[in-house]
């Protein structure tokens, strides 16, 4: 990641930031205090991170974090004291305290050890804290849907800005480029990076704000966000990312939509379990070489050389890291000793895939646990949300974010862009206090007269859902 020597601005806004976060909680309900915290984090402070020195580094997604729990330890403390760690919590656990048997058995030392473990606490335990303690209802969840349907019509002109001038705001506002800007150019136009780590990220963030879009609008769970009837906000988004120029994203978007449409007419989970077997079958073919991938590239050749160069690449570096990878299986080399690594620099091995970063520094231990973190959810939401319901406005906001999580770890088998949101999503969903209980109506009672799911803008907890 670029640095920001030469400007001063960009470490300004990450240490304003904080207290910024802090003031929200002044201002807003703390539950909606949380969600500007993170949006106006995400999109729009800079790529940058600011070390400290024998802790962690300072950048967009620790900023939102510290002044988040600052202010809603000084203004909602109840809330952040009500945590009870549950079953389900033990993966998120597991694969913040890998990083520290990974040091230990590399001979990193103490220091090390802690260290790595603040950095991928900071990373992914404390937004995925912050989802458990926020966002763990029906009304809760549904907020933080429409809150990024908001971030991706947010971003709309900001990203046509960058079709048509490439990508500069970043460069304007901050004073560099967040990426190598020759991975901007695609298909005859530039890909948008906005205020994010890559074009990737953007499209990404893009087409899952519309899908949830999608299927608000189709469950008839929302009527406007940001005054704009959902219809037009979905169509403006879908039209957009499909002209962001990433095949992958918007793949994942169509593969998304027709899971959850399926399951919607079908009323059956067998989607869902396809969905969710992708990730670990393909893991698994890749990491043990039984699918080399040379048929995929070939079939990309024929629409698209570009996208079929990078699958190759993308290929290679699997084979060279997963191979150095194995020689410490178990828990892995540390991001010191396997990114950096000789080897790797010496056969061009480009660590751009999240579950090859995963085995490669935390060993089996850290993919599994990370597996199961990103993957649990959307089994636990069809657990206490049957999918036959999944169309109801008030279950509709769940379902949208259960998919778009599931989505985000398959974007992980080929990309490694970490948003905090996702893991947020990943929290309030793995916490969802909704249990499903079969309807116990007297004898004789019409089926008219059986209660209907809460309303979306109720509290929820402890209502059962009809049978």
């Amino acid at each position: 990641m670029f640095g920001i020597e030469g400007n001063k601005f960009a470490a300004i806004a990450l240490l304003g930031y904080i207290p910024f976060a802090f003031c929200m909680f002044i201002f807003f309900p703390p539950r909606k205090a949380v969600i500007y915290d993170f949006l106006v984090a995400w999109l729009f402070l800079p790529m940058s991170d600011l070390p400290l020195h024998g802790f962690t580094d300072l950048n967009k997604m620790s900023a939102a974090c510290f002044g988040t729990l600052v202010g809603a330890l000084m203004f909602d403390n109840t809330t952040v004291f009500s945590f009870r760690f549950k079953r389900w919590d033990i993966p998120m656990l597991i694969w913040c305290l890998c990083p520290f048997a990974s040091s230990l058995s590399n001979d990193k030392g103490i220091y090390d050890a802690f260290a790595a473990i603040a950095y991928q606490t900071t990373r992914w335990g404390l937004p995925y804290f912050i989802g458990r303690i926020y966002f763990n209802d029906l009304k809760g969840l549904r907020e933080l849907a429409i809150a990024i349907v908001a971030g991706g019509l947010v971003y709309l002109p900001l990203t046509w800005f960058e079709i048509r001038m490439s990508p500069q705001l970043h460069l304007i506002v901050y004073g560099y480029h967040q990426h190598d800007f020759s991975q901007t150019e695609r298909y005859g136009g530039y890909r948008p990076m906005v205020f994010m780590q890559h074009g990737l990220a953007v499209a990404m963030w893009m087409c899952t704000a519309s899908l949830t879009a999608f299927w608000l609008w189709r469950c008839k769970a929302v009527d406007k966000v940001l005054g704009i009837p959902i219809g037009w906000a979905c169509l403006l988004l879908m039209v957009t990312s499909l002209w962001l120029r990433s095949v992958g994203a918007e793949m994942l978007m169509i593969l998304g939509l027709g899971v959850l449409v399926l399951t919607g007419m079908t009323r059956s989970r067998v989607w869902i379990l396809i969905l969710t077997l992708i990730p670990p079958v393909w893991i698994t073919l890749r990491a043990t070489n039984i699918y080399d991938g040379a048929s995929l590239v070939q079939f990309a050749k024929t629409y698209d050389p570009r996208s079929a160069e990078s699958l190759a690449t993308r290929f290679h570096s699997e084979r060279v890291l997963v191979g150095r990878a194995m020689r410490q299986p178990l828990l892995g080399w540390t991001p010191w000793d396997f990114l950096n690594s000789e080897l790797a620099a010496a056969e061009n091995g480009i660590p751009d895939q999240m579950w090859v970063i995963a085995v490669g520094e935390f060993g089996l231990v850290g993919l599994i646990s990370l597996t199961v973190a990103l993957l649990m959810p959307i089994w636990l939401v069809t657990q206490r949300i049957p999918v036959r319901y999944w169309k109801h406005p008030g279950a509709a906001p769940v379902a949208a974010l259960a998919m778009m999580l599931t989505l985000h770890m398959c974007d992980n088998l080929f990309n490694a862009m970490v948003n905090p949101i996702f893991i947020i999503c990943a929290g309030g969903l793995t916490a969802l206090n909704f249990e499903f209980q079969p309807d116990r109506r007297p004898v004789g009672r019409p089926v008219s007269q059986t209660p209907a799911l809460p309303a979306p803008a109720l509290p929820t907890h402890g209502r059962p859902y009809p049978a």
